[in-house]
């Protein structure tokens, strides 16, 4: 989120639920596609406002970043079609059993919210 804000963005985090050791799988996936939906932000919008939110629910973790910009077109830097991130952020999520959603909010801007199962194997 750092590099986020150092970028310029107002960077909220909100969490839901008490936080809590999450299973390795899960936390490193939930890391990744954290990292990867700023990097996102930063690259494709002109968005001036970052939320990340984080739901610790009682057998799911939920992540969600949702910027208040147009993503992509008119952004910072041209979609080249070349990168796997949302592609890699959904195979993450799904190896251990959970689901991703991307795409513009109707609020406007960009949402990116994956769940992901905290049982065994996560």
């Amino acid at each position: 989120m750092s590099g986020a804000r150092a970028a310029g963005f107002d960077v909220t985090v909100h969490t839901d639920g008490p936080p809590r050791q999450l299973p390795a799988g899960a936390d490193l996936a939930a890391f990744r596609i954290l990292q990867e939906s700023l990097t996102n932000v930063v690259r494709h919008s002109d968005a001036t406002a970052v939320t990340v939110t984080i739901g610790y629910g009682a057998d799911r973790l939920t992540v969600e970043v949702a910027d208040n910009g147009p993503s992509a077109a008119g952004g910072r830097a041209p979609v080249t079609g070349g990168g796997n991130g949302i592609a890699g952020m959904r195979e993450r999520a799904q190896a251990l059993g959970g689901e991703l959603a991307a795409g513009r909010s109707l609020a406007g801007g960009f949402r990116v919210r994956a769940t992901l199962p905290l049982g065994e194997g996560a």
